[in-house]
């Protein structure tokens, strides 16, 4: 699935453009240099000496553009980054190549302080593996999800370069898909430049703003079918489906903020399988042998919602925080994957287990969900009925549950100009 998703974005090669013609904005070039800390994904992780990379960002200004999204953001940067990074140990560790598109735009009304977004796929020349590699259980897969979120300060400018300073926290992850999946997290300096006109082509950097462009609102409802996959436990390390059904209602504000609220029901192929089999936990006289009285009903997971997404036409950059009502599986998972401390092990009465703790009701109670969309028809339009395919990672609490696809359905009404004061 991850392999489909890193070629799910090269869809995004236009971003947000639509029928704008991308190549009348000027053509952005940056080269940045990063310096920072690999953080310990396990114990006994590898040892690291400072993480080094280097990106190359390369898109458009969109200064000149005059669809919605970009002059309520004032006129952002977008495009792709692509970089190599160096976590400091290449005999344990290897490099990462990312592919991700990102938008850059000002922060604090501010043109000396700009915050960039990016979220897209990594390919890792070492991954963890039991015989040769045991130490390093960030990653066991080839292919990671990616994505970094940084502040700039742009110190210097003339007229053919911008020179910026910049910190922030850079994550690859599998998204569950397999264990282990520890997860890189790096926290790095960045010192970057961006060269000014590199291709000699007429075109300003400078935000142009539309004095004719008024405030909007418009509601909507919308729903979507998933199809995840994850990975349950080091013992049932094996892909498996997720399967997902959820509806949301809400209001779009300026054709660029969509905020609403909404519901979803999962079902996860791992829990049932571990209850339809009678794995341990579950046998008779064992702490939740009721779950085989209904292997459906406990296999399933239905929550509320909170969303938040930023449309630039045919693109969504979306975040959802929920709350689970119903996952009582998790428990399972918990009580397995916490017992463990390095592998799997079972003694003759049964399985090693973790307790639960504190910490344990806040990541049964608490999902993310963070991902890119991508619209048939441009919201510049504002079309009354739209389609959309979506790529997301989704969360317990910040810690990865599964990867997802999913197909969504978006119709619109009640459209009025002038709609906040």
């Amino acid at each position: 699935m991850l392999f489909f998703i890193l070629h799910f974005f090269y869809i995004f090669s236009a971003i947000g453009q639509g029928q704008q013609k991308w190549l009348d904005n000027s053509l952005l070039f940056n080269t940045e240099i990063l310096f920072g800390k690999t953080l310990e994904a396990n114990v006994d992780f590898p040892k690291t000496k400072q993480q080094k990379q280097l990106i190359f960002n390369i898109g458009r200004y969109q200064s000149t553009n005059t669809q919605e999204w970009s002059q309520w953001l004032k006129g952002p940067k977008t495009g792709y980054s692509f970089g190599i990074t160096d976590f400091g140990n290449k005999d344990s560790l290897g490099l990462a190549f990312s592919l991700m598109p990102f938008i850059k735009f000002k922060a604090f009304k501010s043109d000396g302080f700009s915050i960039l977004a990016g979220m897209g796929a990594s390919y890792f020349t070492k991954k963890y593996e039991a015989d040769k590699n045991p130490r390093n259980q960030a990653v066991t897969t080839d292919i990671t999800w990616a994505c970094r979120m940084y502040l700039y300060y742009q110190f210097f400018t003339s007229k053919d370069i911008d020179l910026q300073l910049g910190m922030g926290y850079s994550h690859h992850s599998n998204g569950h898909t397999r264990l282990h999946n520890k997860g890189f997290n790096s926290y790095l300096l960045s010192l970057s430049a961006d060269i000014k006109n590199p291709i000699n082509k007429t075109g300003s950097t400078d935000f142009v703003a539309d004095s004719t462009l008024t405030k909007t609102a418009y509601n909507y409802f919308a729903a979507r079918g998933g199809y995840g996959q994850n990975s349950f436990a080091l013992a049932f390390n094996e892909k498996k489906y997720v399967y997902t059904f959820a509806g949301e209602y809400g209001r779009v504000y300026n054709n660029t903020l969509k905020v609403g609220i909404g519901f979803y029901f999962r079902f996860y192929e791992h829990y049932y399988d571990y209850i339809k089999e009678n794995e341990w936990l579950v046998r008779n006289g064992k702490e939740y042998d009721y779950f085989k009285s209904a292997p459906v009903y406990y296999s399933t997971n239905l929550g509320l919602s909170l969303n938040g997404e930023i449309l630039m036409n045919h693109i969504g950059v979306d975040l959802q925080i929920g709350f689970n009502l119903h996952k009582p599986a998790y428990k399972l998972e918990w009580r397995i994957n916490k017992g463990w401390d390095n592998t799997p092990r079972e003694i003759p009465d049964g399985w090693v287990l973790g307790n639960f703790d504190g910490f344990y009701k806040f990541k049964e109670l608490i999902s993310g969900r963070l991902g890119l969309k991508y619209y048939m028809f441009g919201m510049e339009k504002k079309p009354k009925n739209n389609l959309y395919i979506a790529a997301h990672i989704n969360s317990n609490l910040g810690q990865a549950d599964f990867s997802e696809l999913s197909l969504g359905y978006v119709h619109s009404f009640n459209f009025r100009d002038s709609a906040i004061p």
